[in-house]
Parts: C-alpha cells; sequence; structure tokens
C-alpha cells in the first residue's frame, strides 16, 4: 500500500484516478482548491465509502505556494493531475499558460523538497500533435511534439507545461517524471461538475448541433486513463519515460451515430447531418479555436498507443461502451435535457 496525492481531486480525470487508487489498496490525499463546499467534493467521499476506503482532502492551488509543502508531505507518490481546462477559449491564453506551467513547476519543487519518489503527470495528446499538419501516412508517437505557434490556448498550455516538466526533471534527477498524454477523454461522470471533454457527447444528446463537422478524434476512455496512471505509477520501467493513450481516429459523425443508436429509441435526437465547411468557416471569423480547426476538416488524428501497450501492459475498452457510458452518466446526473 503507498501514500499517493492527486492533485486537482475535483477533475475529470482525478476522480477517476482516486477510485482506480483506491480500489487497488493505496492510502489517497487529494488537493482542492476550496473545501468551503461540501457538495463539490461529497462524490469522492461516497466513492471511498463505496470501496470501503477513505480520501484525505487538503487545500492547495496551482496559483500559489501555500499548501503544497503540507500536500506533498509523507507522499511516495504524486499524481498530477491538476490543469485549467476551460468549456470556452479564454480571452488571454496567459489565463491558461501561466497555471498551467507555474503550478505544474510548484507541484514539482514541492515534490523534491518532501522526497517524493514519481511524479506521475497528466498531459495531453495535443502536446504531443497539436499544431502539427496530419499526415495520413504516419501514427504520432511520444517522439514527437506539437506546434504552440499553431495551437490553441489549452494545447499550447499543455506543451509548455509538458516541456517545462521535463526539463525540471533533467535538472533534478533524484525525482522520476512520467508523464501519461491521452487523446479524447470521454467516459461516465462522477458527479454534475462533468469534466469539460464530455460536453461534445452532451451538446450532440442535447441537439445543441445543427450538424457535425468532418473532424477527427482519438477517444480514449476516462476509466482507462486512470488505470494508465496506475500503471505508470507502478510499473518501474516506466520512469522518464511519455505514454500517448488514445484510440484510433473516430470521425465526428461516427459519434454521433453511436449516440443516435444507442439514445435514440429514448428520443434523444442527434444531429448526424454533415457540417458544410462554408459553416464552419463563418462560425472561425469569430473564434479562433474553430479558425485552428479548419486546416484539420477532413484529416484523421493518427496516433500510436503501442508504447504505453506493450511497456505498461495496457489496454482499452471498446469505445462504443464507452460513449453508452458517457451518455447514461449524463441522462442520469440531469446534463442532458429529458425527452
Amino acid at each position: 500500500m503507498s501514500r499517493v496525492l492527486v492533485t486537482g481531486a475535483t477533475g475529470f480525470v482525478a476522480g477517476h484516478v482516486i477510485e482506480e487508487l483506491i480500489r487497488g489498496g493505496h492510502q489517497v490525499r487529494g488537493t482542492v482548491r476550496s473545501l468551503r463546499d461540501p457538495a463539490r467534493v461529497a462524490h469522492l467521499h461516497r466513492i471511498a465509502d463505496a470501496l470501503g476506503g477513505s480520501i484525505e482532502l487538503v487545500e492547495a492551488n496551482l496559483s500559489d505556494d501555500a499548501g503544497w509543502g503540507d500536500a506533498v508531505a509523507g507522499q511516495e507518490y504524486v499524481l498530477h493531475t491538476a490543469s485549467p481546462f476551460p468549456a470556452t477559449p479564454p480571452r488571454d491564453e496567459a489565463e491558461l499558460i501561466g497555471p498551467a506551467v507555474d503550478g505544474t513547476l510548484r507541484v514539482l519543487n514541492a515534490s523534491v523538497r518532501a522526497g517524493v519518489r514519481r511524479v506521475v503527470m497528466t498531459s495531453s495528446a495535443s502536446a504531443v500533435s497539436a499544431g502539427r499538419p496530419r499526415d495520413e501516412e504516419r501514427r504520432r508517437t511520444e517522439e514527437d511534439w506539437g506546434e504552440p505557434d499553431r495551437s490553441a490556448p489549452y494545447a499550447k498550455s499543455k506543451i509548455f507545461a509538458e516541456r517545462a516538466a521535463w526539463d525540471f526533471a533533467a535538472e533534478h534527477p533524484g525525482l522520476e517524471l512520467v508523464v501519461i498524454n491521452p487523446g479524447l477523454v470521454l467516459g461516465p461522470v462522477q458527479h454534475a461538475a462533468a469534466g469539460t471533454s464530455v460536453s461534445l457527447v452532451r451538446r450532440l444528446l442535447n441537439r445543441e448541433l445543427p450538424a457535425v463537422p468532418k473532424l477527427g478524434f482519438s477517444p480514449v476512455d476516462v476509466r482507462d486513463v486512470a488505470h494508465a496512471h496506475r500503471l505508470a505509477m507502478e510499473v518501474p520501467d516506466a520512469a522518464g519515460n511519455r505514454y500517448i493513450c488514445a484510440g484510433d481516429n473516430m470521425w465526428f459523425g461516427d459519434i454521433a451515430r453511436i449516440l443516435g443508436d444507442e439514445f435514440g429509441p429514448q428520443g434523444y435526437r442527434v444531429p448526424t447531418r454533415r457540417m458544410p465547411f462554408w459553416m464552419l468557416w463563418v462560425a472561425g471569423r469569430f473564434d479562433r479555436e474553430v479558425r485552428l480547426g479548419l486546416d484539420f476538416v477532413g484529416s484523421a488524428e493518427l496516433l500510436s498507443s503501442d508504447k504505453a501497450h506493450g511497456e505498461l501492459g495496457w489496454s482499452m475498452r471498446p469505445v462504443r461502451d464507452t460513449l453508452a457510458d458517457t451518455g447514461r452518466s449524463l441522462i442520469e446526473l440531469g446534463l442532458v435535457r429529458p425527452r
């Protein structure tokens, strides 16, 4: 049994990481920005109780040094999942990049001072492929890096934060670093403050989109991402490596059709008609993030998870199961309008 700190405990990925760790018999501590609202952390205590475990929660904010010394004290491992992930593009990209980079370095510095053995950092496939031309002939691997000058603010924050982490690790060889680079994270949400990434499924079930553009994604189940974090913590030879965790390319329209097959009989009218390029182009005139995506219309997102499969022994569940479980959880929590 190991003592593990999970940063950003109320996050989508973090909640499932915590569940995975408690299920595996580890002692878990989690950081939250504030403990003033018990409702925001109630689901974590419910999960721990259901598994016959417990979780300790402490206050620590990525933008402040206060609390981090106490948070990492006595911990063998730190799983750094906390990072800003807004539902809409920020007015100033510094609102994302600053906390992501500075917060990562704050966690790493505290970990070194406390004698933490290994830090597992949640990055993103964006740090691998964002801003790069999509080459149909080659799957991107852990050797690849995104191009920040051609990336949206969120992707840029992930690139810079991961780069900063590797630079820090090179200067502190006594600290082991492992990075997980997940694709589009979907799966069941644990509480009503759902993760931003599942908004794609929510918007389809709510029919908030008139049609779907031909955009490619590499989805992965949040429960499989959580399992990858535990493996990255436990597998000795994982130290010093980054691991892409993502499935095969899936077109937005294919995601919509699976959701339509699953939830159409319940009255959910999921849009499946192809969005013409001109409509996306018009939207891009007003939204820089959409404008960046115009270069990728019709291009598949090709990522290789071979390294995670081979070195960690990691595997994925079928994406159809992931989409069905995502939709059911959104409906159960009232995040999708009833039909």
